[in-house]
């Protein structure tokens, strides 16, 4: 989208005089007259045709004979879906003789996704008919979740625009992964974050189940494992059982994680023996690196995970099983005479070498299991089985290096949600660079990648605004070409993704909305506050843990918790002073200036009403310098305006006094970040100049 048609579909969505909260938004682009583009992922190919088809009580599906229960599930609950966010009743008949949906499926016995499968699909809309094809169920799947999306309003009724569209993702692994042992996820959690995956075209649940703070799973084979490591927070068998089950009939891979040889300190506590050093373990309550780790030098430990793997693998019916291997810092193993010993007797350089040994064995067991081992950037060695897929926590270049030797990989290292960075950031992080040096052979061994909500400072209510809705954007990364990098673009069906996601159940809105309630006693002063948390956004989780030194055990129900990361403000404002100072429209621009006044004016009122409310809510004084200069800045915006209205230019004590104020707030404070300062930089800089 070019800058001129930026400005064009520009608008206002309005201003809540409750909240004196700013919303701006850019109109959908149109592709025809009919066709209002807000898919997400971004299609492959989509060409927009001529009219439309209206959803009525008559709307019919045919699966064209084909009998399948994920397929026919699914179906159900994209009728279910339409009924809700359309209001009109639709049968649940499918195989309707004259339907107006005909889902052809080549192959229908599939019972679960692999990263073989086939994903693609085509649709065909026009004003009389809709024809979703796919080779497999769960291309279909994919197709049928486009088919919600199409949704739109048109003269007052909801229709389908006629369309063809052509789709297959760019990666076969497109993942997320969930870490539920620092703080551990309630299955709430896990079936809505499942449910948003499949929204948006993500087929890879990571489930990272064990740290050094939690055994999360029932070990029937070795009990003590749950029993001792887990605080009593873990799934059963028949649990995991049935997320794999909701999980595949969702298009979604499990993938499962247990961290070794080092992460393993919930697992010593009940079985120290496997331990290299033997002494007590506890439960490890802060963060960080740990010394305790396997004894890879004992074939008991062999037997013991030969026995683990084999319960896991029956339990867990994909193909991969991720087995970590990062982090393990050897200090215990250096510690360990017998171990130095072996060391020296296998003419083992250092504790790299050893982990190497380590995981070669291990790769074997996993062999024996009809398993593939995947493992973090450490497991990488100049001996690493080729066959070992290669996560990257550390960058493309890692990656590269992996692909060099010929293993395949993921890529992660750009995507981790606890650094807080914007969607805009992360999006244009791409697994397989523009730079890159790869051959397209070496090329094709990049599968994709995984985003990564580690779980140190989250809990079950704060978890969804962490993670959505940036992981829409980032599943358009793995899903749609390179190509697709228009940022504007993506921001405007992020924000319609986002409400989606909101109907799933998703809580990324509601949680925080929920969070503020509580922090200011009332909906009333929730409202106040919530004009502030609107400009923050937390920090990162390095300067959180400098600042706040995080553990396990530290309350998570701050103001910081109930920030997100790149709320939608810091967006719609950097939009809202484009078009104020570049509207080559005068009506567009002085609506802009107004939005802009009431907006910096509610910023100025803000403060005086959060420290009222301050005195009875004692959390509130954890943002009292962020309240203060949320005031400072509004004062900055409304003489800023002032000053280019007038011409008139402000004196060099102002400016310097403005950008001292701006570079203050730009530090690191509170537990936060403001995401609105760079537009309101733009506006000193354009009032200097006058």
């Amino acid at each position: 989208m070019n800058h001129a048609s930026t400005l064009e579909l520009l608008r206002a969505r309005g201003i809540s005089l409750g909240t004196l909260c700013l919303l701006v938004s850019l109109m959908p682009t149109a592709q025809s007259q009919t066709l209002q583009n807000t898919l997400l992922p971004a299609p492959l190919n989509i060409i927009a045709g001529n009219g439309s088809i209206a959803i009525t009580k008559d709307f019919t599906v045919s699966l064209s004979g084909a009998h399948n229960p994920i397929l026919e599930a699914a179906t159900r609950r994209t009728l279910e879906s339409l009924e809700r966010n359309t209001g009109i009743p639709i049968g649940k008949d499918l195989q309707s003789p004259s339907p107006t949906l005909t889902i052809q499926v080549q192959d229908s016995t599939g019972t679960r996704p692999t990263l073989e499968t086939d994903e693609d699909y085509s649709l065909s809309a026009t004003s009389s008919k809709i024809v979703l094809r796919a080779q497999t169920i769960f291309g279909a799947l994919h197709g049928l979740e486009t088919i919600q999306q199409l949704v739109q309003a048109e003269d007052g009724h909801y229709v389908i625009p006629a369309v063809e569209i052509n789709d297959s993702p760019r990666f076969p692994w497109r993942g997320f992964m969930l870490d539920v042992s620092r703080h551990f996820m309630p299955l709430p959690v896990v079936y809505r974050t499942l449910d948003a995956m499949a929204a948006v075209k993500l087929n890879v649940f990571h489930w990272h189940l064990t740290d050094d703070q939690g055994f999360r799973i029932e070990s029937r084979r070795f009990p003590l494992l749950t029993a001792k490591g887990s605080d009593g927070l873990f799934y059963t068998q028949d649990q995991v059982r049935d997320v794999i089950a909701y999980a595949s009939a969702h298009g979604i891979r499990v993938v499962p994680e247990f961290d070794i040889p080092g992460h393993v300190t919930s697992w010593l506590v009940g079985m120290p023996e496997l331990g290299s050093v033997q002494r007590p373990y506890e439960i490890s309550r802060t963060f960080g690196i740990w010394d305790g780790a396997l004894d890879p030098t004992r074939d008991s430990t062999y037997k013991f995970l030969d026995a683990f793997i084999g319960e896991i693998s029956s339990l867990f019916p994909d193909e991969y099983l991720h087995l970590g291997g990062d982090e393990s810092n050897g200090a215990d193993w250096k510690a360990n005479p017998s171990i130095v010993a072996f060391m020296h007797a296998h003419n083992m350089k250092s504790t790299d070498d050893l982990q190497n040994y380590f995981s070669t064995r291990v790769l074997a067991l996993v062999h024996q299991h009809h398993k593939q081992m995947v493992g973090w950037d450490e497991i990488l060695t100049p001996g690493t089985p080729k066959d070992a897929v290669i996560q990257s926590w550390r960058g493309v270049e890692s990656l590269a290096v992996a692909a060099n030797r010929g293993n395949r990989g993921i890529l992660s290292a750009p995507y981790y949600l606890d650094g807080m960075k914007t969607a805009e950031q992360m999006y244009l992080d791409d697994p397989i660079p523009d730079n890159s040096t790869l051959t397209s052979d070496q090329q094709k061994l990049i599968l994709g990648g995984e985003v990564c909500m580690w779980a140190e400072q989250i809990t079950a209510q704060t978890v969804d605004s962490r993670v959505w809705p940036r992981t829409a954007a980032l599943a358009e990364r793995f899903w749609s070409t390179r190509q697709t990098r228009d940022v504007s673009d993506m921001y405007r069906r992020l924000e319609i993704e986002s409400i989606r996601l909101d109907g799933l159940g998703l809580t990324h809105i509601s949680g925080p909305e929920s969070g503020l309630r509580q922090l200011a006693g009332s909906e009333a002063a929730a409202s106040q506050l919530a004009l502030l948390i609107s400009t923050l956004s937390p920090v990162s989780f390095h300067e959180r843990y400098e600042q706040q030194k995080t553990s396990q055990l530290t309350p998570m129900g701050n103001a910081v918790d109930y920030t997100r990361p790149d709320p939608p403000l810091r967006e719609d404002l950097r939009l809202l002073v484009d078009r104020y100072l570049h509207s080559s429209a005068p009506a567009d621009r002085a609506a802009a200036h107004q939005q802009l006044q009431i907006l910096f004016q509610s910023w100025i009122a803000s403060g005086p009403a959060l420290d009222a409310l301050a005195p009875e809510h004692p959390k509130l004084n954890q943002l009292t310098l962020r309240r203060t200069q949320l005031t400072q800045l509004g004062q900055l915006g409304i003489q800023s305006l002032a000053s280019i209205e007038s011409h008139t230019p402000p004196t060099t004590t102002w400016i310097e006094a403005q950008n001292t104020l701006l570079k203050t707030a730009a530090d690191h404070s509170e537990l936060t970040d403001f995401v609105i300062l760079l537009p309101l930089q733009q506006l000193v800089d354009t009032a200097g100049k006058h």
